[in-house]
């Protein structure tokens, strides 16, 4: 357990030697060989240090490394005075990352295995910078789980999110490709502005970003259930960011527009990463949430919505990665229902299993992919059960998965999500169980569409050398000539092969009561959603009010559901498993009878509902209303900022130059025309006053008698005048 920091240094290792060497010097098979051995030296430390977990007392499985001061102490303002912020650079492992930690490190390992086949296609230097990319993903995930406050966390969080712009984008000179990234990146940001307002909420609150500092701290607040406290207003925040990873509403649009990065990076996305992590971020702040009960109550609503909506619009998708990308944003939605009504461990369970189908899904449908030389319509395949058999009976287990079909995963993580809400909200549950109906039916449309029927796809000619549609390159960075559908190559195939194993036993870890389990996981998580057991102990202590605080703290709802003696007996949970399970099993008759028995059906309820069913293919037109509202808004804003500033702010500039050089024209006129005017008229009379005076004060007696003659000769002549 000491080790833990290689598991993110590992893969961070291999993404700057295949980045700063890789893409000039290294062959493709030297830069596949460095990504996969990275992430493999991963997951075996990964093993390692998850069994060396397993061997600590329950109460004990928590261990706590501290790699170097990040940001030493500085004094700042909280809600009790003067404290002190700092961060350092800590892991933290425990039974809720060390899941995570096993879970991105295996199914990424396999990803980037199956990636050697399925990016085969591209040059040497992209091929090296699709695995640099790929690594540092990893890397930025695995910091983001395994960090022990949440700076750290904020630096995998911000970090998975510039990871998925270049991941998505990957294919840059393609126009959609590089809208899509750049929508990714924007709607991330619009979350991130709650969760970063959500942890300078934190700190002014706790004093301090440690998640289990702050859990304690929050276990010993009473629960904010009569209004919307302080508590409530943090734990809004952080699922303000949560939807915009998560892609819930209603953030989710960026998602599936995921769909144009190569079909690995949206098996590494969609599956066991990026869109995990606000479930992630709800389940480590647990008790925090616990104390929010209307949040929790938001974050239930927001979740059975979004599971139900992304079913309908799954329903008509034809694109094979699309209806996947759909299903993706319905499970989180069952995931972030779970944590809305308090099963915690059952959202983390479920997280668990989906990662496991639908990275199976994502990667057969890229084998799909790959055969059908880079068309991803559905409606141009079928009967591709005969060309590919393995990739046809992986993606079948994956798919029996995610409908909910026992023994398979997704039927124990999901029937325990739909158990739980039954016990906190029957409305919820009511439209949980019709997502369900709709998973089964849109899940076995695909695998009719594409498996089932007749081939509908192009013809070929054995041993033809052209590409149909535009080549394969054009797909999903070229595989040479194409020559019919055909199984993938064993680099391609053994990945699927290793989830589809992972997709039958996974959910064994969490087999119910009901059917003589013990809810192993359930169990095992439980310390992670906890206050420590001192915090416990005190407040049990503390009496009656702070025992029910410290226990809806523990477990939240799942606590109150079994003390309060909310619970149902084994025939009744008997009932829903197999209320369920009929669900999903009709869905999948009606798929089975309208896409291969009878599949003119289809488009005839496609014609006579031609207004709902525009609407479901058209996303409801949120893109159309978002592009027409905030889109539009921002850029006519910025048109009306641009225009206020070079006619307001310009013009005020411009203006006041010109008024500057007319003062400057007219005060250069003044003192020309009228002070240097002036000055020189006074020389002027001076200069010929003077002139008069020097021919008067001639210095000659003559003169001066003169005048004297010419003065009495005139006083004289006025003398006799008057008298």
């Amino acid at each position: 357990m000491s080790l833990i920091w290689l598991v993110p240094l590992l893969p961070g290792f291999g993404a700057a030697l295949n980045g700063l060497l890789g893409i000039r010097f290294f062959s493709k098979r030297a830069a596949g060989l460095v990504a996969c051995v990275t992430m493999g030296l991963a997951f075996g430390i990964s093993i390692w240090a998850f069994v060396g977990l397993l061997g600590l007392a329950p109460a004990a499985r928590a261990y706590d490394v501290v790699l170097a001061t990040w940001i030493p102490p500085i004094p700042l303002e909280t809600a009790h005075g003067i404290g002190a912020f700092e961060a350092p650079w800590g892991l933290r492992l425990d039974p809720l990352s060390g899941l995570m930690a096993l879970v991105v490190t295996g199914v990424g390992f396999l990803i980037h295995v199956y990636s050697i086949g399925y990016m085969d296609g591209e040059t040497r230097g992209a091929y090296a910078r699709y695995f640099s990319y790929l690594n540092l993903f990893c890397f930025f995930m695995l910091t983001l789980v395994l960090g022990s406050n949440l700076l750290v966390m904020f630096v995998g969080w911000e970090g998975v999110g510039l990871c998925s712009y270049l991941l998505i984008g990957y294919w840059y000179e393609k126009q959609s490709a590089s809208d899509a990234g750049k929508k990714a990146f924007i709607v991330n940001r619009i979350g991130d502005w709650g969760f970063v307002l959500g942890i300078f909420l934190v700190f002014f609150t706790f004093g301090t970003l440690d998640f289990r500092a702050v859990a304690d701290a929050a276990a010993s607040m009473p629960v904010e259930a009569a209004g919307f406290g302080t508590l409530s207003l943090i734990c809004l925040l952080l699922f303000i960011g949560a939807t915009g990873k998560s892609a819930q509403i209603p953030l989710h649009v960026w998602l599936p527009d995921a769909m144009e990065g190569p079909t690995p990076v949206s098996a590494l996305i969609h599956a066991a990463t990026m869109v995990t992590a606000g479930v992630y971020v709800v389940a480590r702040n647990a008790v925090l949430f616990t104390h929010a009960p209307m949040v929790m109550q938001i974050v239930a609503i927001v979740g059975v919505l979004t599971a139900l909506m992304a079913a309908t619009i799954g329903l008509v998708q034809n694109d094979i990665k699309r209806v996947l990308a759909y299903s993706t944003v319905s499970q989180l939605g069952y995931m972030f229902l779970a944590t809305g009504v308090g099963a915690f461990a059952a959202a983390v369970f479920h997280l668990m299993t989906h990662a496991f189908f639908k990275a199976l899904l994502f990667l057969g449908s890229g084998s799909v992919i790959h055969a059908m030389a880079g068309d991803q319509d559905m409606r141009r395949m079928g009967a591709l059960k005969k060309y590919m058999p393995v990739t046809y009976v992986t993606m079948l287990i994956g798919t029996l998965a995610i409908a909910g079909i026992p023994p398979f995963s997704g039927f124990f993580s999901k029937d325990e999500i739909l158990y739980r809400t039954f016990l906190d909200n029957r409305l919820l549950w009511a439209l949980a169980a019709v997502t369900a109906l709709l998973t089964a039916f849109y899940m076995f449309r695909l695998m009719s569409m594409t498996f089932f029927g007749g081939y509908r796809g192009p013809a070929w000619q054995h041993g033809a050398d052209a590409a149909p549609g535009g080549g394969h390159g054009a797909g999903h960075g070229g595989h040479g000539a194409w020559h019919g559908p055909h199984e993938s190559p064993r680099v391609m195939t053994v990945p699927l092969m290793a989830l589809a194993v992972g997709a039958i036993v996974a959910g064994f870890v969490g087999v119910p009561q009901a059917l003589w389990g013990n809810n192993a996981i359930e169990h095992f998580l439980e310390p992670s959603f906890t206050a420590s057991a001192a915090v416990r102990g005190e407040a049990v202590a503390g009496g009656a009010d702070a025992t029910t605080d410290a226990a809806r703290a523990e477990t939240g709802a799942e606590a109150a559901h079994e003390e309060g003696g909310a619970h149902l007996s084994r025939g009744a949970e008997w009932g829903l498993m197999l209320f369920s399970v009929l669900l999903a099993v009709t869905g999948i008759w009606i798929a089975w009878r309208n896409y291969v028995v009878r599949p003119q059906v289809a488009a005839s309820l496609a014609e006579r509902f031609a207004g709902p069913h525009r609407m479901l293919t058209n996303k409801y037109y949120v893109d159309e209303l978002y592009g027409a509202t905030f889109v539009r808004g921002t850029l006519d804003g910025a048109r009306g900022l641009w225009t206020f500033d070079r006619r307001v702010v310009d013009g005020a500039v411009d203006g006041s130059g010109w008024i500057t050089r007319l003062s400057a024209w007219i005060s250069h006129m003044l003192d020309t025309y009228v002070v240097d005017g002036l000055v020189n008229l006074l020389g002027w009379v001076t200069g010929e006053g003077s002139y008069v005076l020097r021919r008067v004060q001639t210095g000659l007696i003559q003169n001066y008698a003169l005048l004297m003659l010419i003065g009495v000769f005139g006083l004289l002549t006025l003398y006799l005048l008057t008298r």
